[in-house]
């Protein structure tokens, strides 16, 4: 949204400021980690989510690798994590609209749903988001989480897109759930997966795998009916399904900060090994750095530091 200059100055005049000690923008479990450390340190926090609480850990069918729970589903372990939050008086506001975000040094402001936050630190925890598929359009039958969309697919069949741990694991969760059919495609000349999930997908009823190809074009007046699955050497086959899963990996969630904060060449923000950004109080957390391993543990620990690192930066400025 833009405004006149003129325009701009009195909608901030008249606009309701919030001051917080720590701004947190993101609410997966790096930000929710970062928020219970910042606020048990006895500073004003403020967590803003775009979406829910959780992150991509709502997408999570089952964690079996969280200490402290031999097995336990994303959602569960999130809205979990989502209740401490809440309980420790952090105040959380989902499904927030970031308007516009100033991270030069000194106070930090952020203005959400015509709320303009002023904090003296703030924690970049955005994450990352799925990769889209380029065709899908506005169709409604594209999903990019089967745990979320699959039961709407019971007895039907789906597309799967990708071949890496996740397109197989959610390709598995799929027929688990009732799906009758699905069609898991790759572009490349090979699946990326665990070979384990290869040989588990392989094994499966109703299950049938490409490699070397891609959608390139969907079909259906009000529903999707069918597909365009374009092979490596050109040849075509139009495919009837009813829905389409996209697992072609992530990508980070930095739009927000670009011109504001280092970027590697990927989209990462960078940091130093105490979650500090190129600018002095503001501090990145989770997969929106780069890292060898994403993790729920690695993010615990990115968040657990930049709250620590945050609450040491603002008493160290105090005054």
């Amino acid at each position: 949204m833009q405004y006149s200059a003129a325009a701009r100055g009195v909608r901030l005049s008249t606009m309701e400021t919030r001051q917080v000690d720590v701004l947190i923008l993101g609410g997966g479990v790096a930000g929710m980690t970062a928020a219970v450390y910042a606020v048990r340190a006895g500073l004003r926090v403020t967590l803003l989510e775009e979406n829910a609480c959780g992150g991509l850990v709502n997408w999570t069918r089952v964690v079996e690798n969280m200490p402290s729970y031999i097995s336990i589903p994303g959602m569960e372990l999130a809205d979990r994590m989502a209740e401490q939050v809440a309980a420790l008086g952090v105040d959380v506001e989902e499904a927030a609209c970031i308007e516009e975000i100033s991270l030069a040094a000194g106070d930090k402001t952020v203005v959400a749903d015509d709320v303009r936050y002023e904090a003296r630190a703030v924690i970049a925890a955005t994450g990352r988001r799925p990769v889209l598929l380029d065709c899908a359009g506005d169709c409604c039958q594209v999903h990019y989480c089967a745990i979320c969309d699959g039961s709407a697919y019971k007895g039907r069949h789906v597309l799967v897109v990708g071949g890496g741990n996740s397109g197989f694991d959610e390709a598995l969760a799929l027929l688990d759930t009732g799906v009758a059919r699905v069609t898991l495609i790759e572009a490349q000349d090979r699946f990326f997966a665990a070979a384990a999930a290869q040989r588990a997908l392989a094994a499966r009823e109703g299950a049938v795998m490409y490699t070397s190809t891609r959608v390139t074009q969907l079909h259906g007046t009000d529903a999707l009916e069918s597909v365009t699955l374009t092979r490596a050497d050109g040849s075509e086959q139009q495919l009837p399904c009813d829905g389409i899963f996209v697992f072609m990996g992530q990508e980070p969630s930095t739009q927000l900060f670009r011109g504001q904060l280092e970027l590697d060449a990927q989209g990462y923000i960078v940091t130093d090994g105490l979650m500090a950004t190129s600018v002095p109080g503001v501090f990145a957390a989770g997969d929106v750095r780069p890292k060898r391993y994403r993790q729920i543990t690695t993010a615990l620990s990115d968040g657990t530091v930049a709250a620590l690192e945050a609450e040491r930066y603002i008493r160290r400025t105090a005054g």
